[in-house]
């Protein structure tokens, strides 16, 4: 739901004068607590328990009426509970720490959170309900709206993705850039969608629209590549697919969040990541900037429900009048907030911290934890540029920024202490929480934030979608070379030792357990990367560093070895550029996959799909290449092994 920018004035016009009642049908209703309504021939949820139907719980009503409506009813405390997105308290990989939950939805009023919970579908329903039965006892019966980190990729990463376990998992984002077929992103984010609903969740916080100009990156994998065009295609598409239309979030879709406003994959040292401090720069200027804007223009323009800002501290931007900018993060950026973000591009929607930002970056986060202990992500924090303010001053240069809530932190202390001394109008606050409700109202979490376990289990991970995920899978790898024209592979004796030999004989081949018996091998690499901050808690889990294999490497020397027994086909998993400068002399088939499972990769390697993919980004020649290159621009790199977009005909 896009809002006008001068909310304070819809906030009392809507609450005086609410939109007249349209004439509907019965919408379908999921009450445990509260009582129903029955009036006009209708059933409604008596949210509050008084008796009467207010303007809030008629869902005839238009989501910014009903917004409204509960604001203002609501206290101080309750209004600033909304600001925060909190983590849901977990007991376990699958249950729900429930006393933990009722802290925090019935004592501090915070609704929104983020799950990372890991459990079979129909669990992972039963225990969202649980926390909505929960959060039904309120004063005011406001439900959580669940988010997620994405879930439908074969990998996962700590702080940034969650393996797919039982949710279809297609290529990495890279891989749906690779194919570049914006109908079938759509249909993958309309999977994501539904599989989302039918456990109880309602935003994703994704796509990422960052741009991968910077090749040492750690979070490329969870992008769309370093071509504008390419990206904005599928951000565009994804968004659409996930919200159920380009409308805007409604009540059959889920909110989708792009991020991260703007210029992240720009990493300014070395392609470290800004989760550290290290890593805290966004080298994206002037000129680049409108480069890095782009694939955030078609979410836009399909109404995306969220932005999140980066944690990047862009140093090299100016404003509108060429003044630099001050040198702190996104979040923190009113020029790129409200100047950019709000007026020139116009977004009406909840713009969303990234998580922690207004945490105290200890001892440990600023160097690191001391040698032999391991790093602990309770001392992640990523104030950037304003490490010298108090948590309360943080949460009101962020509001004054631009931010509507704040990711990661349950800190309802600080942030009402800000109001107290003045540092956050009640105007503020009320702006924020509308758009917050608005949208809460838009999903029709008021009507019925229950899931059917049932449901759940039927539709997630259901055949067909298995299917469309594994064919994604092999159209999204990209052949590189095949020198000895050794494919399709045909009922040829193979040397798989990374492949289940159960895939294998469905490929209709036959596993060889001694390369010198076999008539070709198929080995699977990884790409490079070093671990150079292992006591930071991202640096630990991040792949940083060089891009090409080190002599000594023993993937390298393995392949050596099988290479000289029989003609070997290489196939390197790429969640950055590698330079394959070192595979190529004994690689006679070289491809590369973007999380791609074994039975996709064999129905690539055999015909049985067409692998249609063309590299999302460009693959260097050398380190010398990457370190001279502009991490801000795309494809610049000189003369790269293989260029933006190729593919070996």
């Amino acid at each position: 739901m896009r809002l006008p920018l001068r909310l304070a004035s819809a906030v009392l016009l809507l609450a005086a004068a609410p939109a007249p009642v349209a004439r509907v049908a019965q919408v379908p209703l999921g009450s445990r607590v509260a009582p129903l309504l029955r009036v006009d021939g209708l059933r409604f949820r008596d949210l509050d328990r008084d008796g009467r139907l207010g303007v809030y719980e008629d869902w005839r009503r238009p989501p910014a009426a009903r917004a409204a409506d509960l604001l203002r009813r609501m206290t101080l405390a309750e209004k600033l509970g909304q600001m925060l997105h909190g983590s849901a308290p977990q007991a376990g990989r699958d249950r729900y720490d429930l006393d933990a939950v009722r802290d925090l939805v019935l004592r501090r009023g915070i609704t929104a959170m983020i799950t990372r919970l890991e459990a079979t579908p129909a669990a992972f329903a039963t225990a969202n309900n649980a926390v909505q039965a929960i959060a039904e006892q309120g004063r005011l019966g406001i439900p959580v709206l669940f988010s997620s980190d994405p879930r439908n990729q074969l990998a996962g990463s700590m702080g940034a993705s969650i393996a797919a376990g039982g949710f279809t998992p297609f290529p990495d984002p890279l891989g749906m850039a690779a194919i570049d077929d914006a109908a079938l992103t759509r249909q993958y984010a309309d999977i994501i969608r539904r599989e989302y609903r039918a456990v109880g969740l309602r935003m994703a916080l994704s796509p990422q629209a960052d741009l991968a100009t910077e090749p040492r990156w750690p979070r490329i994998d969870g992008t769309f590549g370093e071509d504008p065009a390419v990206a904005a295609r599928m951000v565009g598409a994804f968004v659409r697919g996930l919200q159920a239309g380009s409308g805007g979030a409604g009540a059959d879709g889920v909110a989708a969040v792009v991020k991260h406003w703007v210029g992240y994959g720009a990493a300014g040292d070395r392609g470290f990541d800004s989760h550290n401090r290290y890593g805290r720069f966004s080298a994206v200027t002037d000129a680049t900037l409108p480069l890095h804007v782009r694939p955030f223009l078609p979410a836009f323009a399909a109404r995306v429900a969220g932005v999140m800002p980066m944690y990047s501290v862009p140093r090299a931007l100016h404003d509108g009048r060429g003044r630099a900018l001050p040198p702190v993060a996104a979040g923190y950026s009113r020029y790129l907030l409200t100047d950019l973000l709000r007026i020139r591009y116009r977004f009406g929607g909840v713009v969303l911290s990234d998580w922690k930002i207004t945490d105290d970056c200890n001892a440990a986060c600023r160097d690191g934890s001391p040698a032999g202990q391991a790093p602990d992500w309770a001392n992640a924090a990523t104030p950037w540029g304003v490490e010298a303010l108090t948590p309360a001053q943080r949460f009101a240069a962020g509001v004054r920024a631009g931010i509507d809530q704040f990711g990661g932190t349950q800190d309802l202390a600080s942030l009402t202490q800000a109001v107290r001394e003045g540092g956050i109008t009640v105007a503020q606050v009320d702006r924020a929480v509308l758009r917050i409700l608005t949208q809460s109202f838009a999903l029709g979490l008021f009507e019925n934030p229950y899931a059917d376990p049932n449901t759940a289990a039927r539709i997630v991970g259901q055949p067909a979608f298995l299917a469309a995920g594994r064919a994604a899978q092999a159209r999204s790898i990209v052949l590189l070379r095949d020198d000895a024209r050794l494919l399709p592979l045909r009922r040829v004796r193979v040397y798989a030792p990374d492949l289940s030999p159960a895939a294998v004989a469905e490929a209709g081949l036959v596993t060889a357990t001694d390369p010198a018996r076999a008539d070709v091998a198929i080995l699977r690499m990884a790409a490079p990367h070093e671990r150079l901050h292992p006591h930071y808690p991202a640096g630990a889990v991040q792949h940083e560093g060089a891009l090409d294999y080190p002599d000594d490497d023993p993937a390298l020397a393995r392949l050596r070895r099988v290479a000289g027994l029989v003609p070997t086909i290489v196939v390197v998993r790429l969640d950055r550029p590698a330079i394959l400068t070192r595979l190529r002399p004994h690689a006679r088939m070289l491809a590369a996959d973007f999380g791609a499972g074994d039975a996709g990769l064999l129905d690539a390697l055999t015909g049985r799909t067409a692998m249609t993919g063309r590299l999302p980004f460009e693959l260097p020649a050398t380190m010398a290449a990457v370190a001279a290159q502009d991490p801000a621009r795309p494809a610049d790199s000189a003369r790269p092994l293989y260029p933006l977009g190729y593919r070996a005909r």
